[in-house]
């Protein structure tokens, strides 16, 4: 299973993705396009965003299905007319939590917490404090 994104233009600045989103285009989704779940989230930037679970044998296939769902209820939901498919894609996450951790104060040194740098770098194991070293 996959989580993709997929942004949606609307047609104009005041025009909000309706609040039953989610669920009509989940009601789409064909036997074809096996999707699990389906969230809005409307108040993503610059975009409203749809976040489509879906299987798949690959992500290029889990990222085409959900292309063509968003494209099919586009056409079909009288709420969407007009509004536009963007950028649809696999969230990338690691960058979320790198900018994350350059908020939070540098630690001491080798152990819990942020590395020195604010980088997120392997830390010791939990369970026994030895550290992780990479084979």
């Amino acid at each position: 299973m996959y989580l993709i994104h997929a942004a949606l233009r609307a047609p104009s600045a005041a025009d909000r993705l309706p609040s039953d989103c989610a669920d009509a285009v989940r009601a789409l989704a064909r036997s074809d396009t096996p999707v699990e779940h389906v969230s809005a989230h409307p108040d993503a930037r610059p975009d409203p965003v749809l976040g489509v679970y879906v299987l798949a044998g690959s992500l290029r296939e889990a990222e085409d299905r959900t292309a063509a769902l968003c494209r099919r209820a586009l056409r079909e939901l009288p709420a969407l007319r007009g509004w536009a498919v963007g950028r649809v894609g696999a969230p990338l996450v690691a960058p979320y939590y790198e900018r994350l951790l350059e908020t939070v104060p540098a630690g001491p040194g080798p152990g819990p917490g942020p590395s020195p740098a604010g980088r997120n770098r392997p830390g010791p194991f939990p369970s026994s404090r030895k550290p992780f070293r990479p084979s």
